[in-house]
This record gives structure tokens, sequence and C-alpha cells, in this order.
């Protein structure tokens, strides 16, 4: 396509967003450069920019930054875990957290010396203004910068509340305290919440501009570490892959890094190794388990000419491969593009305090202008109309905000952590609200993930216990993971199994060996027919029975004989229909969708009672199955726990993982389920959406308060101790509403 060749994609790395309304400015200063189209995704913070061909990235680079932001070209996948990007998150987490802990520490005391009569001494008043001025001057001074960057673009956000507000309650404390009467020996705040004209010149405010600096930075450090994990996908994507390979070179074997593999190079796997990158076997025959890439719950098997992926695990013999792809070309690394890409791609998250103060900020601005005015034009004293004015920004700074989202995470993830669920951020809780199609992968989510005996089919006149007794004595001395499944069903059902002598595996037939003098072999059709070995009409439908439920049907036979048939499949979890059940309550219609065969796929959605099964599906094809619903307007969710769930989890809506799956899957999801029971899904998204509406109720009480108190300020009738008490009743109201989140219960009933 023309387009393919006159246009290029830029990845940016953006730093100093503190809001959504940064995103956007940012945007709208990239789209006004002649052909380019950008989006930047507050929550990710990247850019994405459609550029022209040629164009030069430094020029976006310097558009950024003039609007006050830094940009980067994120560091290649081949480096470890981005280390560059990793090193300046941690570097800005660490000076968030050492602003808190330093407010935290100053703060504290002053409110407690304002709010509380008997603490204060003859000069108190000097001390809170030498504890709180580091505060609001150093601890604050992120909510100061953002604010000039604002007043720059002439936009105003919560940001700008905060700085006003403080700064103002910082210089009218210093005004009273230099040139009014506050800072004379003996100055006491009493503990009265009259509502009556006060005299400013006496009054601090420096219990509030030290309070509001410490609440808000507590919001932001916990919002900030949740942001943090943002790219640990990638990372744990990456760091899936072996590091290192044994390469065939002069005739010998030579250990290298796997950053060193060549396209053509020829390297080992042994029996447990990960297969380093890409390629064709040449030599060897094994069975590989590709379940993490594929979705395939049962090993496959490999011989020379065959493709395997990096990342997979050889779970058989040995191996030589000759490396076809290596590098940013793997599966695996276009995998981690997948999830970045659907990162990448999430709509902005649009925080509702920012949302609000778009508006809220300039009305208060407005307010207190017109106060001053209207004071001064009635004639009053200037030192009441400023003491009027500046209240009203004073009280207008709600620093129940600053814990209004914090606490209603920190009680509802705690409460979820209990339940088995573990939410990621406030950012995650929009959609649940609206989901409404839940999007399921089979292995691991809706079944075990590994493989089990699952049926015992016997010839006339052959016992039960014998098949199991001759069949998991052989296939114990077998690594292959089907024997395992075979070997540990037959203990579990016969006891402890016999020994097995001249053993033999039969590389893509079976096995064989000598049990109890008897000669026994178990394997595939083809190993029965190298015995010349017939099977009975009973057995041999057993057989297609089996095949055509898609599970694995491994013959059994001794002294000459077919003795009897076992299935093997991937088991579906006890607790999986009654999940299903939960989701339809909730209003949420269940689809399958899995990498496995179709046959598989519809006989376990019809033992859960799903209706939807999309089935034989590659990682990518997953990502389209999630985009197709979103296009037909479906608010979807997926639960998945592989890491060809990862880049679907990140695409959808809402992503639930499975905690007993890969760090891949559990670090793209929005939510993990901790107990891997798919029950906790459903419990997962009615928590999820509990939390969403108390934390928009405590913004709503949160800026209640405050909106309450400006008319009382702008009359001149808001002494210092009520607008305290205010600033403690909103935070204490705040917080109690939070904990009512504590006494969520799951929805699952019992048996």
């Amino acid at each position: 396509m023309p387009a393919a060749t006159t246009t290029q994609r830029v990845e940016l790395e953006i730093g100093g967003m503190t809001c959504a309304s940064c995103a956007m400015r940012i945007e709208k200063k990239l789209n006004r450069l002649d052909g380019v189209s950008a989006t930047v995704n507050y929550a990710t913070e990247h850019a994405r920019v459609e550029a022209p061909a040629g164009y030069d990235t430094a020029d976006l680079i310097a558009e950024v930054e003039k609007a006050g932001y830094t940009a980067v070209l994120p560091a290649p996948p081949s480096e470890p875990a981005h280390a560059a990007s990793g090193d300046r998150r941690d570097d800005e987490l660490r000076s968030l957290r050492n602003r808190l802990v330093g407010s935290v520490v100053l703060a504290v005391p002053v409110i407690a010396m304002s709010m509380i009569p008997a603490l204060q001494f003859t000069y108190w008043q000097w001390l809170s203004f030498a504890l709180a001025a580091p505060v609001v001057l150093w601890a604050a001074w992120p909510f100061h910068r953002a604010a000039l960057m604002n007043l720059r673009h002439g936009a105003a956000t919560m940001d700008t509340l905060i700085s006003v507000g403080t700064i103002a309650a910082l210089l009218w404390s210093s005004w009273a305290l230099f040139f009014g009467t506050a800072g004379t020996p003996g100055m006491t705040h009493p503990f009265e919440l009259t509502i009556a004209p006060t005299d400013g010149a006496a009054n601090i405010y420096l219990e509030v501009a030290a309070g509001v600096t410490m609440f808000v930075l507590a919001g932001r450090y916990f919002e900030k570490r949740s942001k943090r994990r943002a790219g640990a996908a990638l990372r744990a994507l990456l760091e899936l892959g072996a590091k290192d390979v044994a390469v065939r070179r002069g005739g010998a074997e030579v250990r290298i890094p796997v950053e060193q593999l060549a396209v053509g190079d020829e390297f080992v796997v042994r029996p447990g190794e990960k297969v380093a990158t890409d390629g064709v076997v040449v030599d060897g025959r094994s069975a590989v388990d590709a379940s993490l890439l594929t979705g395939e719950s049962v090993p496959v098997e490999v011989a020379a000419g065959d493709t395997v992926s990096g990342a997979t695990v050889n779970a058989g013999g040995l191996l030589v491969v000759r490396a076809t792809r290596v590098g940013s070309d793997t599966q695996l690394a276009q995998m981690a593009r997948l999830v970045e890409d659907a990162q990448s791609g999430k709509a902005e998250v649009q925080r509702l305090a920012d949302r609000v103060a778009g508006v809220f900020v300039p009305i208060v601005i407005a307010i207190a202008v017109a106060t001053l005015g209207a004071w001064l034009g009635a004639g009053f004293p200037a030192e009441a109309a400023f003491t009027a004015a500046v209240a009203v920004l004073i009280i207008a700074c709600p620093c129940a905000l600053g814990l209004a989202t914090p606490t209603a995470l920190l009680v509802g993830t705690g409460r979820g952590a209990q339940l088995g669920i573990l939410i990621k951020g406030p950012e995650v809780l929009e959609q649940t609200r609206r989901v409404d199609t839940i999007v399921l992968d089979k292995t691991g989510t809706v079944t075990t993930g590994s493989m089990t005996l699952t049926d015992v089919h016997t010839a006339d006149g052959v016992d039960e216990d014998d098949v199991l007794r001759y069949a998991g004595a052989v296939e114990a001395a077998s690594e292959h993971p089907i024997a395992r499944a075979i070997s540990v069903g037959a203990a579990e059902r016969t006891g402890a199994l016999s020994d097995v002598e001249s053993f033999a595996a039969l590389e893509g037939r079976g096995v064989q060996g000598v049990v109890d003098g008897h000669l026994v072999v178990v394997g595939r059709g083809l190993l029965l027919q190298d015995w010349s070995i017939e099977l009975p009409d009973e057995l041999a439908e057993a057989v297609r029975t089996a095949e055509r439920a898609g599970s694995t049907a491994v013959l059994v036979a001794w002294d000459g004989a077919a003795r009897g048939v076992l299935t093997v499949a991937d088991r579906i979890k006890a607790t999986s229909a009654e999940a299903i059940d939960e989701f339809r309550r909730l209003g949420l219609k269940p689809v399958l969708l899995t990498g496995d065969n179709a046959a598989v796929a519809r006989d376990v959605a019809a033992q859960v009672g799903i209706d939807d099964v999309i089935a034989e599906v590659l990682p990518k094809d997953k990502v389209d199955v999630i985009t197709r619903l979103q296009a037909e307007g479906k608010v979807v969710a997926m639960v998945g726990d592989g890491v060809n769930d990862a880049a679907a989890l990140a695409q959808a809506d809402l992503g639930l993982a499975m905690g007993t799956g890969t760090d891949v899957a559990i670090e793209a999801a929005d939510l993990t389920l901790v107990r891997g029971d798919l029950r906790a899904a459903a419990d997962a998204i009615r928590l999820s959406r509990r939390t969403l509406g108390t934390i928009k109720g405590n913004l709503f009480w949160a800026f209640a308060y405050n909106v309450a108190a400006i008319p009382l300020a702008a009359l001149g009738l808001l002494n210092p101790m009520l607008a305290g008490a205010a600033m403690a009743f909103s935070s204490v109201f705040v917080v109690t509403n939070s904990l009512r989140l504590r006494g969520f219960r799951s929805g699952v009933r019992a048996g």
C-alpha cells in the first residue's frame, strides 16, 4: 500500500505528565505539526505518532519539550527490561516518595498544634510556620511546576487549585505573622466552630496548606506506584525466553548468550530446556510444550523438518535446531509488540477529579476575584477584602480529594486480596460497570491446564486395575507429559506401581518394557501395528470416541494382545460451570476462545454451559477477535492465563488473569484472580464496580463540602478553625465511606 512507504510510526516515552489533560495538551501540540497524527496515552506514558517518512524525530521531541514535558525514544526490546525507562520511572517514584515522607513528618505536628489548643505553647505559630514552609515550597513543588505549565497554556487542573490554595494560605499566614497580629506571643486558635466575621490579620492557615499538600501527595504516590507496573508485561515477556544456548560450531558445542545467535546457527535443546529461538528441527524427535504460546494443551510431537518456536519447552528427547528467526523477528518478540500495541491503544484515562477541576478551578478563581472586588467596592477595608478572597481560595482546595481515590482503592484492593482478587489501579475500574461480554480462554482458565487421566476402557475379560498397573509402571519411566499423566493417574487408583525392566522409548510411537514378566507396550496405534497386534472393535470405538471429544487415546497391550485404551485430557475445573452461571447473573455473555482444536473446545463449552465458541486461533487472532467484538459495540472482559493471552488481555476493555498462570498474562491484565478459581472473576467485576462507586461518592463529597463553604468564605464568615474542621471532617467522611468496602461479600453461593 502507498501509505506504508510515505508514513512512519514513531513511539515516544513521555515524562512529566500529572493528569489526563497533560496528555491531551501534548496530543494537540503534536497534531498541529504538518502531516503528523498523534495519540498520547496518560496511563502508559507513551505517544504513538504517525509522521511523513523521513520526518526528524528530534522535531517531535522538541515539540513535546516546548510544551514543558520530556520525550525520549523507547529503549530497544533487546535491552534488558527497558533499563533506561525503568530507571527514570524509578527516580520519579523515589522523588515522590521522599516528598511524601517529608510532608508527613512536617505536616502532622502543624495540624496537631492548630487543631488542639492544649498544644499551642507561647511561640507555636512560629514553629508551625517553620515546619509548614518546606512542605508548601519543597514537597508541593510538582504541583507548583504543573500549575505554571498550565498557566502558560491557559489551562487549569487540580494542580492549579492545589498550588493556588496552598501558596495563598502560606502567603496570607506569612503576612499575618510578620505584619499582622498573628505573630504576637501567646496567640491561640480557640477550639470553636462559630460562623462570624474574623480579623484576617490574626489568622494563620498553615495547617490547611501543609495538610492539603500531604494528602494530595499521598494520592499521587499511590497512583504513580500502580502506573510504574505498566511496562511489566513486556519485561515478563522478554525475560521468558532462554538466556543462553548451546551452539554447534566447528564440530563442538559452545555456550553463548542468546543475543549472539544468528540465523542459520544450529543449536542443541536438551530435555527440560527452552528452545532459544524460532527454528527448524534438523535432528532428533521430541514432544514440545507450546501451551504458553499457542494455548494448545497437548504437547506437540516434532521431528526433523518441523518448526519450533522460541520459549517453548522441550519435554522429551534431545533436539538439534537450525535458527530461522532471531531477535525482534521471533514469535515471542512479535507477541511483545502485540502487548505493547494493545496497551498503548487503550482509551485515555480521564480522571474524574481533573474533569471536574477543569470547570471548578476557573470558577473558584473567578469567585475569589469577584469577592475581592465586591468587598472593596462596598467600601470595606482592603484587609477585610483580601481576607475574604484568600479564604475562598483556601476553602476551595479540597484536601479530601487526595484521599478519595487511594483510600477506596486500598480498602477495595485489600478486601479483594482476601477473596483472591488483585486490582491494579483506579484506571481499570471505569470499564467494569459497562462490561457486557466476557471472553474466556480454555486452557488453564476453564480447564486445569495440565494433562489428566480421565477414562479407562478395557477389552473383554481384562481387569481395569491390571491395565492401569502395567501401563502406569512403563509410563513412569518416561518424561513425556502424557506419560506422567498416566503414571500419576494409575498410582492414584491402584497404589504403588511395579518396577519396569528393559524399558525403551520408541520415538513418535510410545514406550515398552517388562512388568511382572509381561512385555507391555503403551502408545499409538502405530506401535501396536509394529507388533502386529490387532485392535478389538470395542477398543477401536473407544479410540474414535476419545478423538471426537478432542482427548488423547493411548493404547495398552501385553503378551501380544491389545488390553485397553487410556484417555488423557485437560480436565475441566470443578467450579467453571458455576462461574459461567455467575457471569450470566451479572448480565455478561460468555464466549470460549482458545488455540486448541474445535472438537476439544466444543466439548468443554458444552460441559460448562457456553454457547459461543471460537477455536483454533493464534495469539494475533485472539487480539483480532477481541477487536472485532469491540467494533460490534460490545464492552469486552477477557480472562486468560498464558503468554498467548497477554496481548488479548491488554486489548480487552477489562483484562482478568488467573494467578496460576504466567507472569506475562498477570502483568498484562487489569485484574488478577489469585486463586485460579474462575468464580473469582464474577466477584472481581462486582468488587470493581462497588469500588468505582465509592470513589465517585468520595470525589463528590470531597468537592461538595468545599463548594458549600465557598459562600461562607466569600461573606467573610470563615475562621481558621472552621477551615481546619472542614478539612478534617471531609477527610474522615471519605475514609469512613471507603471502609464500607470491607463489608463486601463474595457472590458465590455455598455448595
